[in-house]
């Protein structure tokens, strides 16, 4: 029962379907010395059982004679397991080489700058000057390098079809390349323990097709368009989102530059909020706005004294932004 358990859910995860090449090298090295482990695992059990059945005792068997040690015997249990090392190692190696190095310029890798904060993910792309947050936009069959780092404490990336987990630690920069084989949404999360929130600390890769993600990148660096004066609750959450401090914090193209919490510019546009555990929708953002360390346990966005009316206008002013 506690197996099954982690068969399904509103966030499933799994490493047994890659969809990218470095996914794809860690799960055949992965399977490879799985099938060998097999093997190694018949041959000592199948010569235990038969030395407990030739050799198990009789009534009318002699004493067996004693004898002290056996060189041979003793090289042979040492030699097997070097052996065995040394054929998961050369693949393992190869594997390494092969997954780390970097791709040729020719192929136009897409850069991302990636860095943790507690807890949630700024995603930075410095050849289109676009910077997003939890969900990154990545194209298919073309590589793609993340370079990755920490705000705060040690966080860990990891999207289980599209490669391994990679630290992402506080003034080191980490790196993962990999090239995406499928369109589509791929699910991941912090791996590595980082505070209260680290549960909630989700992601999202969608892998576009090259005009999808052409597109995404158009309207990304394009600002929001302006607030429709004719809609009073849009005017009034634009004047919320300035009277409740969101500026210290947050960058609205064209409205505010804060850098401390996740940019706000074409939030609109996500399909999810608060790192991935709240559907960016107008109950999601309001139960997020109400109370964020109620909905986010730790998080470092302070509750806000609004009305439902002033909630219910910032809603429709962030749902805008798209």
């Amino acid at each position: 029962a506690v197996a099954v358990t982690a068969c399904s859910g509103e966030f499933p995860q799994s490493t047994l379907h890659p969809n990218a090449d470095l996914s794809s090298e860690i799960d055949t090295l992965y399977r490879t010395i799985f099938w060998w482990a097999v093997a190694i695992f018949v041959l000592v059990e199948s010569a235990l059982v038969f030395t407990i059945l030739r050799y198990r005792e009789r009534p009318d068997s002699p004493a067996p004679a004693h004898v002290h040690g056996s060189t041979l015997l003793e090289i042979s249990w040492t030699l097997a397991p070097a052996i065995v090392l040394i054929f998961i190692a050369v693949p393992t190696i190869q594997t390494i080489f092969r997954t780390e190095a970097a791709p040729p310029a020719e192929l136009a890798p897409v850069r991302v700058e990636v860095t943790g904060y507690q807890w949630w993910w700024r995603y930075h792309y410095p050849e289109y000057g676009v910077t997003t947050a939890n969900e990154m936009h990545v194209p298919v069959d073309r590589p793609v390098v993340l370079e990755m780092t920490s705000a705060d404490v040690i966080h860990s990336f990891w999207a289980p079809k599209l490669g391994g987990k990679r630290d992402v630690i506080p003034g080191r920069t980490n790196r993962i390349v990999f090239t995406p084989d499928s369109v589509g949404v791929f699910l991941g999360q912090c791996a590595e323990f980082c505070g209260e929130s680290h549960a909630n600390m989700r992601l999202r890769v969608f892998v576009d097709d090259s005009a999808g993600f052409s597109a995404w990148i158009e309207r990304q660096q394009s600002p929001p368009a302006p607030v429709d004066t004719t809609n009073e609750q849009l005017r009034r959450g634009a004047q919320v989102y300035l009277q409740k401090g969101c500026i210290a914090c947050h960058t609205i193209a064209g409205v505010s530059a804060g850098v401390i919490g996740p940019n706000l510019s074409h939030v609109g546009s996500r399909t999810t909020i608060a790192a991935g555990i709240l559907p960016n929708t107008s109950e999601g953002l309001a139960r997020w706005l109400a109370n964020p360390p109620a909905a986010k346990p730790g998080s470092l966005m302070p509750k806000f004294p609004m009305t439902d009316e002033e909630i219910a206008a910032l809603s429709a002013y962030l749902l805008s932004l798209q």
